[in-house]
């Protein structure tokens, strides 16, 4: 069996099916970057109708075994993933960094502002909402051995591709961008349609503004490189 062969008989088990044909539709280049106005759904989160609907089946398949999903980010306008961008940018300027030193250490796991999968209504970071929440949350040591996430995700490793949802910063050693993640799952049947119409943007017009704190280190050739490195260094189920 396949990748997609995979895939929908995943979805054809929890009622995902009917998903439309979004591989064949037009995409608004101003939603891939976070710049449009797209319809979004769900209780203290934001993503499009169909994740939401996987989402809501998967969260009820977890609540029944123990695990409580709570989302802690979803979708990101550009503008909110600017001022994440330039609030860094500021903190890390101050510890003493040069701008080259500041931009590598945002983009360990931080998107540059119209380059994240946030901006699709496609992504969810989550934690397990039973143990208590103490300090930051999105850690990868509290995913693992005796931290209080540990068992969300291996629930999550079992069960999130019969919903649609894969991990895009996973362990893998040779994987090229981000830090692993996992916390980030990302709905496969629109995520993966969004990333192809995405790698055809003309990335360095639309992405780059003005009040982009180092904004003028942001050259084709470093944009060519980040886009390479980080949006397609993911798992290779989303690709």
């Amino acid at each position: 069996m396949n990748r997609l062969e995979f895939i929908n008989t995943g979805l054809a088990l929890v009622g995902l099916t009917h998903l439309p044909p979004y591989e064949n539709m037009y995409i608004d280049p101003y939603l891939l970057i976070g710049k449009g106005n797209p319809k979004l759904v769900g209780k203290n989160h934001a993503l499009l109708t169909e994740a939401n609907e996987a989402l809501q089946k998967m969260s009820a398949k977890a609540q029944k075994e123990g695990i409580s999903i709570k989302v802690i980010s979803s979708y990101r306008s550009f503008e909110r993933q600017k001022v994440i961008w330039n609030r860094k940018f500021s903190k890390f300027k101050s510890e003493g960094m040069n701008d080259y030193q500041v931009i590598g250490k945002i983009i360990e796991y931080s998107t540059l502002p119209g380059t994240s999968r946030h901006h699709w209504g496609t992504e969810i970071d989550i934690i397990d909402a039973i143990p208590p929440q103490e300090g930051d949350v999105l850690l990868p040591q509290k995913f693992h051995d005796k931290g209080p996430y540990n068992g969300l995700r291996e629930w999550l490793e079992t069960n999130a591709k019969n919903y649609g949802f894969f991990l895009p910063y996973n362990r893998d050693e040779n994987r090229s961008g981000f830090k692993y993640e996992p916390w980030h799952y990302s709905f496969a049947p629109l995520s993966k349609p969004m990333l192809k119409s995405y790698m055809e943007l003309d990335h360095k017009s639309m992405i780059v503004s003005e009040d982009l704190k180092g904004g003028h280190l942001l050259d084709q050739e470093f944009l060519e490189n980040y886009i390479q490195s980080h949006v397609m260094g993911i798992d290779p189920s989303l690709l």
